[in-house]
Formats: C-alpha cells, structure tokens, sequence
C-alpha cells in the first residue's frame, strides 16, 4: 500500500539522503509549494553573458550579450585596450582614437564597436592588431565610415580576428604608408620628400600596402660635357618624373608612381661630363657625356656630349652624342644626337641641334627636357658672316618639392666670329663667344644638380663647359 504522506515530524534533520531516493521519485507534484527552500539547493544562480542571474529571476538576453561600457571621448593622445565580450561606444567628435585588440585572445572572444557621433569619416578609429591577424593580414584596421557598427571575433592564429558583422563600412584596412631615411628630408602636410644629391641610400622600412599611395619621383642624370672651337652645347640628363600632379607641360603622360617595400634601394646621381679640350687634338677626344641616375627600376641616361672641332681628325667635324637628351653638333655639319635613348616612355630628352658647312655655322644648342637644342644660325654681330651658337633646349619644371623648379636645360653651343647661345632654362650653361678674332672665352657650366648641359667653346680654341650634376628626389604620404 503506497505511503501517501510522510510528516516532517516523522524524519529528523539530515536523515534523508540522495542515496535514499530512488531516481524519479521525488517530482515536483510530490513537492508541496516552498518545501525546498534555496538553502537547500547546490547552485542557487547562473551566469548569463558575465552576469549572475538568480534561480527563478528574468534577464534580457539582447541587453547582456555585448557588456556595452560607458562612452569613451577621443582626446587624440591615449587609446583604449578592448576587453573581450565588451562594447565599445566611441566618439571621435574632437579627435581620431585607437582601439587595441586584448593582448591574447581564443576561440569565440569578441568585441563590439559603434561609432557614437557619426565622426569617424572626420577623425577615424584605428583598430590596433596587438600582435594578432584582422582578417588573416597583419594590418591594423582603419575605420573612417561615419555611424560604422562592427563585431569582432577571434578564431585562430591564422586568420585572427574576422569581422562578424559590419554596417556602414567601406573600408576595414588601415592604410600602410611609406616610412623611410636617407638623404635631406623635408617635410611638407602629410608629404615627406628626399632629396639626394648625390650617392646614397634610401632605406624603407615599411612599403606601401594596399591601397595607400607609393612614391613619387624626380630622377635627372647628369648633363653631357660641350665641345671646344666652336662646339656644340652638351645635352641636358636624362629627366624621368612620376605621378602627373607633379609633370610640367611637357610630361602630360607621366607615370605612375612606385609601389615600394621594406628594403634598401641605392641612389645613384650621375655626375656631369667633361669639357672638350680647345685646338686641334682636342675638341671631341676629351668631351663625355653624362652620367646615369638611378633609382630603383628608373634610370635616367646621362646628357649627350656636344659635337667639337678637331681640325686634325679626317673627317675633322664631330656629331653630338647621344643620350637623356641629345648634344649639339660642332662647327661645320654636324648633325644632332639624339635624345631619348635609350628610349623610354614617356620620353626623357630631347635632340640637340644641328651645324652647318655653307656658310659655316657655329656650334648647336645641346637638347633639353622639354624641347630640342637649336641650329647655329647666321647672325649680323658683330660683323657680317658672323654666327651665333644655337641656344640650348628648355628644361622641365614641376613641383615635386611643393613648389615649382625648372631643371634639365640643354647647353648652348660655342659661337664663331658672334655669341654664344644662351643656355635652356633649367641649368644649361651659355655658349662661349667669339668678339672679332680675339681668343674666345670657355663655355659656360651647366647647373650643379639640375641636370643642365654645358655651354660650347666659342672659336680661337675656346674651351668647351663641363655638364652639371643630376639629382634624385622622391616624395611619398607618410599620414
């Protein structure tokens, strides 16, 4: 006969236990209301999203997944170190923030981030990685989307932190800019600009990455040496420049710029050429050209020497050489060099001009960046028959430095019973004159770091200029 109630009366204290119950048989019908009292219960709460909820007690679920914090002021200067299971409020109103991902994390952490003032597109949220992968790439993320919400969770070592959920954002990379020494830096905004005037070392430690911009350049060689005796100006270096926020007129189809990384890239800034001896046995003998400039996979070619006269050779006219951009030709025929070789493009030079036998003209004009050397002419000073050397190229000016530099003028060539022609703007030397039959005086120089072409020797053995130096600047983003 089943046993229909036991009074507490009749079981003294601490009498019953667990092992005395066969499973099943004490149900919540056989409990009469408040008979067990929470005293009597191992676990009397449980804890919900980092919260301890009572037995028997109510919470909302949606409230105490994410422990959202109090909002956090950027003030620019200290960030935050995130807390897994934690939200973050941020208002970036008066200045950008960071947010540093907790030091280690494992499987299921997670963080939330929403943009409290609808500023990030003004002062951004950067999302520090503290030595973890976002999105599988080690790079910090930059949140720049106004009223952006996202939820970071963490996964593996491999992948690291993936983003869970995202509203209104664009972009969740941070851009890597260019950091880099080496040369004179100046700084210019959010622009650093190396200058290298001559050999050195441009040291990156970090390159560009993703959509952030690579490096602009200006690389200018050295400018050719000018022939003696009525000699042909030498042509301005090679001059190769990127990015057409910064081209002259003349380049309106400048290159890209350069996608750089964490390495060591030599510079090299190729010196000028050498002036042509005056006299017989001199003029094209001891004339060189330009050195090259080099800078990563950009190599600007030296300027071409000018044409001389050595009346002691058969035949005894020179050519001018060759190369950035071309040299002018000597006295008597002589044809131009040619520019833009080897050829690149955009192109890097120009031709020098050109001599002539009947009646005999003085020296060509080197070329330069932006236009060709000119013809000797005739010319009526200082007596009639008398020629003036043809006037040296133009060189090219752009702003790579933030502010407009014209470099790259070509040489003028050496005058013969008249003047010399004027350098091209950019460097280039002027041409020696001859007044009457007096001995002439030596060609002007070009430019040191411009590039510039030297002036020709006038004619009575007048020596002709050395070619002016190159130069090498590269301008990057650095915030």
């Amino acid at each position: 006969m089943a046993i229909n109630k036991v009074g507490s009366k009749g079981i003294e204290d601490g009498s019953v236990a667990s092992a005395d119950l066969a499973p099943g048989t004490v149900t919540s019908a056989k409990l009469e209301d408040g008979a067990v009292t929470n005293a009597k219960l191992t676990n009397t709460s449980v804890t919900l999203a980092g919260s301890s909820v009572s037995l028997g007690g109510s919470v909302s679920l949606n409230n105490k997944f994410v422990d959202w914090q109090s909002v956090i002021t950027a003030d620019g200067s200290t960030g935050t170190t995130a807390v897994s299971g934690r939200g973050y409020f941020i208002d970036t109103t008066s200045a950008a923030h960071t947010l540093t991902l907790p030091s280690s994390a494992a499987i299921g952490d997670f963080i939330a981030i929403k943009d409290y003032a609808g500023t990030f597109a003004t002062n951004n949220l950067t999302i520090a990685r503290n030595g973890h992968n976002i999105q599988g790439v080690a790079n910090d993320s930059l949140i720049s989307t106004n009223r952006a919400s996202l939820v970071l969770v963490y996964v593996d070592s491999t992948k690291g932190w993936l983003y869970w959920e995202e509203h209104n954002v664009q972009s969740l990379e941070l851009l890597q800019y260019i950091s880099a020494t080496g040369g004179t830096v100046t700084t210019s905004g959010d622009y650093k600009i190396h200058t290298f005037t001559g050999d050195g070392c441009f040291v990156v430690s970090q390159g560009n990455l993703g959509p952030a911009p690579g490096a602009d350049y200006l690389v200018i060689a050295g400018g050719g040496g000018a022939g003696g005796d009525r000699g042909g100006g030498g042509g301005a270096g090679g001059y190769r420049v990127s990015a057409t926020t910064y081209c002259g007129p003349s380049k309106a189809n400048c290159v890209s710029s350069l996608t750089l990384t964490a390495t060591t890239y030599p510079i090299t800034v190729g010196g000028g050429g050498t002036g042509g001896q005056p006299g017989p046995g001199g003029g094209p003998i001891t004339t060189t050209s330009g050195s090259n400039s080099i800078f990563s996979t950009i190599t600007s070619s030296g300027g071409g020497a000018g044409g001389g006269n050595d009346a002691s050779l058969s035949p005894n006219y020179y050519l001018g050489a060759n190369g950035g951009s071309g040299g002018g030709g000597g006295h008597g025929n002589c044809g131009a060099g040619t520019g833009n070789t080897p050829p690149v493009n955009p192109p890097q030079g120009n031709n020098g001009g050109t001599s002539f036998t009947s009646p005999p003209s003085a020296g060509a004009g080197g070329g330069g960046a932006a236009t060709a050397g000119s013809n000797g002419s005739p010319a009526t000073y200082p007596s009639p028959g008398a020629q003036n050397g043809g006037p040296g190229g133009s060189g090219d000016t752009n702003s790579i430095t933030e502010s407009p530099v014209t470099r790259g003028g070509g040489g003028g060539g050496g005058g013969y019973f008249g003047p010399g022609g004027n350098g091209g703007p950019g460097g280039g030397g002027a041409g020696g004159s001859q007044p009457g039959d007096t001995p002439g005086t030596t060609g002007g120089s070009g430019t040191a770091n411009t590039g510039g072409g030297a002036g020709g020797g006038p004619a009575n053995n007048g020596r002709g200029g050395a070619g002016g130096s190159g130069i090498v600047i590269i301008r990057y983003k650095f915030q």
